[in-house]
């Protein structure tokens, strides 16, 4: 696929003081160090999604020093969400997500610029809302709109990290890393006839700051070039044991997306 923006822009200017001391501990990290540091401040992420897992993920991307997230959801805060979406007080219920998370993370991270998108993103609005980026992050509860996000990456060639909560148990994995890869639909074909969906089976909202927490880690690791990402592997956690299992993912020929159907 073809190479991103972050990968080949210009990684000057050097890093300011406050950077310097903002980032110092992952700056001491060998895979990381100043030129990786300016990867991560050049790169542009969308997140899909600011739900439970979008919370903890743009925390931790912001944090880091992500120069761009594009935080993409048409929803507004409820009651119900503030057990597992942190970066949201009772005082935001009723104000867009993007909104509240945008606020959020400006007062954490001046450096970071973020661009708040209240809208649903469909297989029409899926590549203008994701044009730009070099990782995008699928944290939503729909499965169209997953596929609406695979197809529209997939044609980018767009990385993307897709996680996914119910009651006790998250996965997660890397697609569309390379155009040898697996797609989301390798996984997926299609949609589930009963598809459980946190708001019908229940969630603990400790396991969105797993999982997000991880799909930041994924996407961290894909812009400054570090260890191997889960492309090609699925990564299921079992709350209640502690237990975690990666399991290979082949890609499907047969597959609506990527393969030759």
């Amino acid at each position: 696929m073809a190479e991103h923006p972050s990968a080949s822009a210009p990684l000057s200017p050097p890093l300011g003081p406050d950077e310097q001391a903002r980032y110092a501990r992952q700056l001491m990290l060998r895979e990381v160090g100043v030129q990786g540091q300016k990867r991560l401040r050049a790169a542009r992420v969308v997140l899909v999604g600011m739900g439970g897992l979008g919370c903890p993920a743009a925390q931790y991307l912001a944090g880091a020093g992500v120069g761009h997230l594009r935080l993409v959801d048409p929803d507004t805060v409820a009651v119900s969400n503030l057990h597992r979406q942190p970066l949201y007080t009772s005082a935001d219920i009723g104000t867009p997500k993007v909104a509240a998370a945008a606020g959020a993370l400006t007062a954490l991270n001046p450096h970071v610029s973020v661009e708040a998108v209240a809208e649903r993103l469909t297989s029409d609005t899926a590549e203008r809302l994701l044009a730009g980026a070099d990782v995008v992050l699928d944290g939503c509860d729909d499965f169209f709109t997953r596929f609406a996000v695979n197809a529209a990456t997939r044609r980018l060639a767009v990385p993307l990290v897709s996680g996914a909560l119910g009651r006790w148990t998250g996965q997660l994995s890397v697609f569309n890393a390379t155009s040898a890869s697996p797609c989301y639909r390798c996984l997926v074909p299609v949609v589930p006839p009963e598809a459980e969906l946190c708001e019908t089976v229940g969630v603990i909202g400790a396991l969105a700051g797993v999982i997000g927490t991880w799909m930041a880690l994924e996407a961290l690791k894909l812009i400054t070039r570090a260890g191997e990402p889960l492309d090609g592997r699925l990564m299921v956690f079992d709350g209640l044991s502690g237990a975690t299992r990666t399991l290979d993912l082949p890609r499907d020929p047969g597959c609506a997306t990527c393969g030759g159907a």
